[in-house]
C-alpha cells in the first residue's frame, strides 16, 4: 500500500482548511509512548466495503496526546485512477473520522475511531484498529462494526514516519 501523492494533497488541504486536528489520547508506559513521536502519514483500505483512505497523526515527544484524523478517500479521486489528473471540485468535502484513543504496549498499538455514519448505508459504524511498529513504520488492520446489523468489515492501514 503506497501512499498516493494525491491522496496526501487531499489531506493536506483537508488539514490546512479544517483547522486543528482532534486530541487523541495515548496511554501506556512513557518508553513505549516515546516510540510515536513524530508525524505519520499513510492509508488505509478494505477490499470487503471498497473504501481507502488517508492518515494523518502527530505525537509530541514528552507528551501523552497526539493529534490525528483519518479521511475517506472522496470517490471522484478514486474514479480518476491518475494521481497527475486534476480533480473536479465537488461541493461537499468528506469529514474527518475521528481517532477516539491509542494504545501501545511493546510496539503493539491499538486503538478506536469515535463513532460515525458510514455515508453508504447511513448506519453507525465503529471501528477498532490494531498493529505492529517496525522502525518508522506502523501497520496492521482494523475491523468497523455496523452497529444495526453487526455485520463487520475488515481492512488494513499503514502509516510511514515523516523523516525530519
Amino acid at each position: 500500500m503506497n501512499v498516493r501523492p494525491a491522496a496526501l494533497s487531499l489531506v493536506a488541504l483537508l488539514l490546512a482548511c479544517g483547522g486543528a486536528q482532534t486530541p487523541v489520547p495515548v496511554v501506556g508506559a512513557s518508553t513505549d509512548i516515546s516510540q510515536l513521536s513524530g508525524e505519520w502519514y499513510g492509508e488505509y483500505s478494505s477490499v470487503e466495503s471498497g473504501r481507502s483512505g488517508s492518515i494523518v497523526f502527530k505525537l509530541v515527544a514528552g507528551t501523552d496526546t497526539a493529534t490525528g484524523d483519518v479521511f475517506m478517500t472522496p470517490q471522484w479521486l478514486m474514479r480518476q485512477g491518475n494521481a497527475q489528473a486534476q480533480p473536479t471540485p465537488q461541493p461537499t468535502t468528506t469529514p474527518a473520522l475521528t481517532i477516539r484513543f491509542v494504545r501501545v504496549t511493546g510496539g503493539q498499538v491499538s486503538g478506536a475511531l469515535a463513532a460515525y455514519t458510514d455515508p453508504n448505508c447511513g448506519c453507525t459504524l465503529h471501528t477498532t484498529f490494531v498493529g505492529r511498529l517496525q522502525s518508522d513504520t506502523l501497520e496492521g488492520t482494523y475491523s468497523s462494526l455496523h452497529e444495526q446489523t453487526r455485520e463487520t468489515q475488515k481492512g488494513r492501514w499503514r502509516v510511514v514516519r515523516k523523516q525530519p
